[in-house]
């Protein structure tokens, strides 16, 4: 059905009154923002309507009822005001009732109520139809005081970022709703006369598994990460779920995660220093378990899932348990799974890069078999000098060598990497200057090269450990490369002679 106004803004006055003279109040810059934002990423005007008189409490005015009653979309501003006042939960209920009879309060997988929280309201004394909905949180809470700072939403002297932030996510799922609700209403209009006395519905498509992502909840150190990747992906047209509150009891809980795995390609778990909240019933926090799960969903082979987890380099657990969990990630990962340790640029790119369908390209029919050999030369970039003369030698022996870079920003340089690997023929990862979880990381990158769309296994694989000495280095060995050079010694020749016959057998 076409809607008199696109969006209803319910709030309580009480929250729009200015805290000083000259300023707009809270909900007065909300609307004017929404209005130029939905504007620019629709193409066209779209009608805001909000009550700006204070009524009374008495009667429910009919010309609210019906302004409500015809929007295609309500955004409520939830504070301990709203909660309390009788008159914003009539707007809310009567806005729900209203949806029923116009298509339903979801169209496609988009909901039509929008919960805004401009400060920090217990989850409890939230209205019952707006409770489980994920709300776009204007403020951050302090755990350990007990107190809520709402985002500055000021321009001068200095923007807070969390505040903009937070209003680009409230536009854009809101223009996505916005634009099901128009198709859904052309679509209605080119129906058969004889369907036009039936009530308006909206089909909901299932969205394919491909364009689905499994986005885990995460703790609150995270969330500014989960957040950028969360508004990358729905703004490429992918479903991120969960879209609603996750319950915080078991088994509710697990049955819901299963659920959107089982709807989902990829799931990608953002792990930071803290453990989070352990749901009511059950032994293991909320992101530790939603790791669990994921496992068991993609335990199966051919399953056709993979699991990305995120960890901030140099992470600092704060407390036992979370070490524990950390630990394992390192050491249990399981199939089908990628544990990254970089700039959540690099994992937004890994998502994006699992999630873009692979096209195998079949091999130049020129190639020439007498090409020379890539050799791809890793290291750290306080070892480029003591690289130089691996890389000579290297190139002196009728190798073409891809050394490492280190200039450009953290996703360019993960790129190239990743790229690198798929190209070389064999791969030399040198340990100088870096620390062990550096080499860990390179080692496992080889491990993934071929999960990544190498068209075949690495004809070399070897890392040299070099100066400066050390108890740790001296012990070093691994299975995961057949080649472990130790050569604290000036660089000689000799020391790559079981790389060289690696690369150089049939």
């Amino acid at each position: 059905m076409p809607f008199d106004e696109d969006i209803f803004i319910s709030y309580a006055h009480l929250d729009n009154q200015p805290l000083a003279e000259g300023l707009d109040g809270w909900v007065e810059a909300l609307h004017k923002r929404l209005k130029i934002l939905l504007a620019q990423l629709l193409g066209e005007d779209v009608s805001i309507w909000r009550d700006r008189k204070l009524q009374g409490n008495d009667v429910f005015g009919d010309t609210l009822v019906e302004r409500v009653s015809r929007a295609g979309v309500l955004v409520t501003v939830l504070s301990p005001r709203y909660v309390k006042s009788e008159w914003c939960v009539r707007e809310l209920e009567t806005f729900c009732r209203a949806a029923e009879g116009s298509g339903g309060l979801t169209v496609g997988d988009k909901s039509r109520v929008f919960k805004v929280l401009k400060t920090h309201v217990s989850i409890d004394e939230h209205p019952e139809p707006v409770r489980g909905l994920l709300g776009y949180e204007f403020y951050e809470y302090d755990a350990e005081r007990g107190r809520a700072r709402e985002f500055s939403p000021e321009i001068s002297p200095q923007k807070d970022p969390r505040y903009w932030a937070a209003l680009d996510d409230l536009a854009w799922d809101i223009k996505l709703t916005l634009d099901k609700l128009r198709a859904a209403d052309k679509q209605q209009q080119a129906a058969p006369a004889a369907a036009t006395d039936q009530p308006a519905s909206v089909s909901v498509e299932e969205q394919p598994r491909e364009k689905t992502v499994y986005l885990a909840a995460s703790t609150k150190d995270v969330a500014e990460e989960r957040d950028r990747l969360r508004r990358e992906l729905q703004q490429r047209g992918y479903l991120v779920l969960p879209d609603r509150e996750l319950s915080l009891c078991e088994p509710e809980f697990s049955e819901t995660v299963r659920e959107h795995l089982s709807r989902a390609s990829l799931s990608a778990h953002l792990v930071g220093s803290s453990y989070g909240i352990v749901p009511e019933g059950a032994e293991l926090s909320v992101v530790q378990l939603q790791e669990r799960l994921a496992a068991e969903r993609g335990g199966g082979a051919g399953s056709g899932f993979t699991r990305l987890i995120w960890v901030p380099p140099g992470l600092d657990p704060r407390e036992d348990r979370q070490r524990r969990f950390v630990s394992e990630l390192h050491t249990q990962l399981g199939a089908g799974a990628e544990l990254l340790q970089t700039s959540v640029e690099d994992l937004k790119l890994r998502v994006l890069e699992k999630l873009t369908p692979k096209q195998k390209a079949a091999p130049p029919a020129d190639a020439d078999p007498d090409a020379p050999k890539r050799v791809y030369l890793i290291c750290d970039n306080r070892d480029q000098e003591e690289v130089q003369p691996i890389d000579d030698f290297l190139y002196d022996q009728g190798f073409e060598v891809i050394p490492s870079v280190f200039d450009g920003d953290s996703a360019q340089v993960a790129q190239f990497h990743r790229e690198s690997l798929l190209s070389c023929d064999a791969a030399l990862v040198y340990y100088g200057n870096a620390n062990q979880m550096w080499l860990r990381s390179k080692l496992w990158d080889l491990q993934k090269a071929q999960g990544w769309g190498r068209p075949e296994p690495l004809r070399a694989r070897a890392v040299y450990v070099s100066g400066p000495e050390s108890a740790e280095k001296q012990r070093f060995r691994t299975r995961e490369v057949p080649v472990v050079i130790q050569h604290f010694l000036p660089f000689s020749p000799d020391a790559l002679s079981p790389f060289l016959q690696a690369i150089r057998a049939e």
